[in-house]
C-alpha cells in the first residue's frame, strides 16, 4: 500500500460522484487515503479494519504535522460541508444499524439462555413413501409408510463427532418369492418398529493426529461409517432418503456383511492412498452368554485400500472375513434380516452357522459435472461350520454380485439427481442341478426433484427379474414415490 496523491488514480471515482469533493480533499489536501494506485476505489463495498486503520493513521499523521506547523485555518468551512453531507447521507443507515445491533443483542441473549447445548446439533430426516408392488399375483397392496431419524451430533474438540440417532418407522417389505431380499428399499433398513422410538445408531468418530481417524460404535455400526469411501458419490446416502431407492443401488453388498458394535480406523497415506480396517460384532455383542459377546458371536472384519489418483476417479479393493450364526443371513448389517440378495445366497445352509471370505473391487469416475459412473464386483466364499452336508457336491459355496450405476447430478435443475442402477444382487453360484440357477437382474431408475433445501421428491421404479434365481417366479416390480424432509 502506498499514498494516493491524486483522486484521478482511483479509476472508478468520477467528478459527478456525490463524494468526489470529499475524496479529493482527503487525498490532495490532507493525504488521508492510502491504497493501491490504478485500482478501483470500490466505494460500495465494506471497509476492512486494516484499510480503515491505514487511512485513519495517515489522517492522524497529517493532523499532527499541521498542528506542529501551527497551520492557520486548520479546519475550513468548505471542509465541514462535505462532512456534514456525509453525516446526513448515512444517518438512516446508522440508525438502522443501531436498531439492528440492539435487536441482535436481545436475540442472542435469548438464544444463549434457551439453547439446547453449546456442543450439540440436531439433524433430522423424515421419509414419507407411497409404494406398490405390481406382479406378485395380488399378494401385495399399496402402502403408505414412514421413517423418522433424529441425529444428535456432538463435538467436544471440534473435529470429533458423537452420533446419537433416534429412529422410528413402520416400513415393512412386500411379500416376495421365497422371502428373497432382492429389491429392498433403503427406508426398509432396520425395518418396522411400529413407530416406537429406538436408538439405532450410537457411535463416536475422532481424529488421532492429522492422518489417522478412529471410529467406535456401541450399536448400529456399519462398515460404511469408517471406510474412506464406498465409491458411489451421488447415489450413496448411507441409507438416507436422498440417494438411490434401493439398498443395492446405494453401495456394494460387501459393506452389508455384518454390523453392530465394534470399531475401525482409517489412515491416509498422502493424498492418493488410504487404508481402512475395522471389526464389528453382531446383534448380541452386548450379551455375556456363550456364543455371544464381542468376540464369541457374529462378527465381520474388513480391510480396504482406497486409491484416489484425482478428485474425479477412485478405486477400492476390499476384503471381509465374517462369522454368522445360523440365525443371521449373510448380508445382515448386524441384524437378523437380509437387506440385499437372493434367499439362496443369504441362507443356503439354513440354520447352520457359516464363515465367509469376501473380495470386492469398486470404482467411481466423475466424467463431467453432470455425469458420473460407478460400479462394483464382489465374490463371497461361504463355508458351513461343522457336520456333514447332505445332497451337496461340495461344502463351500460361491456367492457373486456386481453392478453399475449412472448418476446425473443437477439434472434439469441444480440439486436434482437422476439415477440408473443395473446389476445382479448377491446370488448363489451353481452348486447342483436341484438348485435354481437362473440369473436375477436388478434394474432401477429414479429421479430426485429438489423442491428446496429441505424437501425432495423421488419417484422411481425397481424391477427384479427371476427372483431368487428362478424364472418360475413372477418378476418383482416396485413403484415408489419417496418424499424426504431434512432439517
Amino acid at each position: 500500500m502506498q499514498q494516493i496523491t491524486s483522486v484521478s488514480q482511483l479509476s472508478d471515482v468520477q467528478p459527478t460522484d456525490w463524494a468526489y469533493g470529499a475524496l479529493q480533499s482527503l487525498v490532495e489536501r490532507y493525504g488521508c487515503i492510502v491504497g493501491y494506485p490504478d485500482l478501483p476505489f470500490k466505494g460500495n463495498r465494506a471497509l476492512t479494519r486494516y484499510e480503515f486503520a491505514a487511512g485513519f493513521n495517515a489522517c492522524l499523521d497529517k493532523i499532527q504535522e499541521l498542528l506542529a506547523a501551527s497551520t492557520v485555518d486548520l479546519a475550513k468551512r468548505e471542509d465541514l460541508e462535505p462532512i456534514k453531507r456525509l453525516i446526513e447521507e448515512f444517518t438512516p443507515e446508522l440508525a438502522l444499524l443501531r436498531g439492528t445491533v440492539e435487536a441482535l443483542e436481545v436475540r442472542t441473549a435469548t438464544l444463549e439462555k434457551q439453547q439446547f447445548s453449546t456442543t450439540t446439533k440436531l439433524f433430522g430426516e423424515v421419509i414419507f413413501a407411497l409404494t406398490d408392488e405390481f406382479r406378485q399375483n395380488s399378494r401385495n397392496q399399496p402402502v403408505f409408510q414412514n421413517r423418522v431419524r433424529l441425529n444428535l451430533e456432538t463435538s467436544f474438540v471440534g473435529k470429533d463427532v458423537l452420533h446419537v440417532r433416534l429412529a422410528a418407522a413402520n416400513t415393512q417389505r412386500f411379500v416376495t418369492p421365497d422371502n428373497t431380499a432382492e429389491g429392498t428399499q433403503q427406508f426398509n433398513i432396520r425395518g418396522n418398529t411400529r413407530n416406537s422410538v429406538q436408538v439405532d445408531w450410537l457411535s463416536y468418530l475422532f481424529p488421532v493426529g492429522d492422518r489417522l481417524h478412529g471410529y467406535v460404535a456401541a450399536t448400529g455400526g456399519i462398515h460404511s461409517d469408517y471406510v474412506w469411501s464406498t465409491f458411489n458419490p451421488y447415489l450413496e446416502d448411507y441409507d438416507g432418503g436422498n440417494g438411490a431407492l434401493s439398498a443395492f443401488g446405494q453401495e456394494s453388498p460387501i459393506y452389508r456383511i455384518g454390523g453392530g458394535a465394534g470399531g475401525g480406523l482409517t489412515y491416509q497415506l498422502g493424498k492418493t492412498l488410504a487404508i481402512s480396517a475395522g471389526y464389528l460384532a453382531g446383534p448380541d455383542a452386548f450379551s455375556p452368554a456363550q456364543k455371544n459377546g464381542i468376540f464369541d458371536g457374529n462378527y465381520a472384519a474388513l480391510g480396504q485400500l482406497t486409491i484416489s489418483p484425482s478428485d474425479q476417479f477412485q478405486l477400492g479393493l476390499t476384503y471381509v472375513h465374517s462369522y454368522n450364526s445360523g440365525e443371521t443371513p449373510l448380508f445382515n448389517l448386524g441384524t437378523t434380516q437380509a437387506f440385499t440378495g437372493t434367499a439362496l445366497a443369504n441362507r443356503f445352509f439354513g440354520n447352520r452357522a457359516i464363515s465367509t471370505n469376501s473380495y470386492g473391487a469398486q470404482a467411481s469416475l466423475k466424467i463431467t459435472p453432470g455425469f458420473a459412473i460407478s460400479g462394483f464386483f464382489g465374490y463371497t466364499g461361504v463355508i458351513p461350520e461343522g457336520g456333514s452336508i447332505v445332497n451337496l457336491r461340495r461344502k463351500k459355496q460361491d456367492v457373486w454380485y456386481y453392478g453399475g450405476n449412472l448418476a446425473f447430478p443437477d439434472l434439469f435443475k441444480k440439486g436434482n439427481l437422476g439415477g440408473l442402477v443395473f446389476g445382479a444382487e448377491p446370488y448363489l453360484g451353481s452348486s447342483s442341478r436341484s438348485i435354481p440357477s437362473d440369473r436375477s437382474w436388478h434394474i432401477e431408475a429414479f429421479y430426485r426433484y429438489q423442491v428446496n433445501d429441505y424437501i425432495s421428491i423421488t419417484p422411481g421404479l425397481i424391477w427384479i427379474t427371476a427372483p431368487n434365481q428362478s424364472d418360475r417366479n413372477d418378476d418383482i416390480v416396485l413403484g415408489t414415490v419417496r418424499v424426504t424432509f431434512r432439517f
